[in-house]
């Protein structure tokens, strides 16, 4: 069973899902600016954190069934569900698998899109790094994945974000690495969801193509899609922003499409 932690008295169910080599931990100060009103659920995807995993690959349907596995332990009858980066991998295969638990999807920092050609060969060759020398992988990636224009504002958690990652057990990391290399295209469930879909995305990101994700995605009214001035890790980078957000789009509503 997967390890999770519950903050928050409010009504409304957040479910929280990190990244790639992060951990539930990577919420603190975006939980800071959350609203009241949400009761957050933060999970440990498996091979992550305090979560372990007995698998050669973590595919994103795998790991959606042992979400599943929590949110049903908690009689959760419906919920929103957010993802950064891999956790957003997940919430897709989630909602593909139970869409109507789901009161809204949000990709945060994140993509519908399968890895493409080039994508596949660079997760081929971190598979590599990784085996002969993972600290070296992590030291040489984290700072990749903020914005290259604030990398010395971002220090601290640029450090903080290393430490996670590298408190991240290396089984876990590689069968991560192989599922998101087995996923497919998500465009359909983003198309055929009804609830609502949320879309936080970076001008800087160097993980996720940021403007391609958001422009052809799908023209549905229940769509919002914003791009912020960060790179891959707004709720280090931008917290009070995304925060914003989130709390304007789940409980109340904006105007379509921001940039910020």
């Amino acid at each position: 069973m997967l390890h999770y932690e519950i903050t928050g008295e409010g009504k409304v169910n957040l479910v929280l899902l990190h990244g790639f080599m992060e951990s539930l931990k990577v919420w603190d100060d975006l939980q800071k600016n959350l609203d009241a009103e949400f009761r957050l659920i933060k999970i440990d995807l498996p091979g992550h954190g305090l979560s372990d995993t007995d698998q050669e690959t973590n595919t994103m349907e795998f790991m959606a069934d042992e979400v599943h596995k929590i949110t049903t332990q908690l009689d959760l009858d419906t919920f929103h569900l957010l993802g950064h980066s891999m956790g957003g991998y997940v919430t897709l295969a989630f909602a593909e698998k139970y869409p109507d638990l789901l009161q809204s999807l949000t990709l945060f920092f994140s993509t519908w899109m399968a890895d493409d050609a080039e994508k596949k060969e660079q997760r081929k060759k971190s598979l590599r790094i990784i085996e002969q020398s993972y600290s070296t992988y992590v030291n040489a990636g984290i700072p990749n994945l903020f914005n290259p224009n604030e990398k010395d504002i971002l220090e601290g958690k640029i450090l903080l974000a290393k430490e996670i990652a590298l408190s991240t057990k290396t089984e876990g990391v590689t069968a991560a690495v192989k599922g998101m290399l087995e996923r497919p295209d998500r465009l359909k469930v983003l198309e055929n969801f009804e609830g609502k879909i949320l879309v936080i995305s970076g001008k800087h990101d160097s993980a996720v193509n940021s403007v391609k994700t958001i422009s052809q995605l799908p023209d549905k009214t229940n769509i919002k899609s914003y791009l912020l001035d960060c790179g891959h890790n707004g709720h280090w980078e931008k917290p009070t922003i995304c925060a914003e957000i989130i709390n304007t789009e789940l409980l109340h509503n904006l105007p379509k499409h921001l940039i910020f």
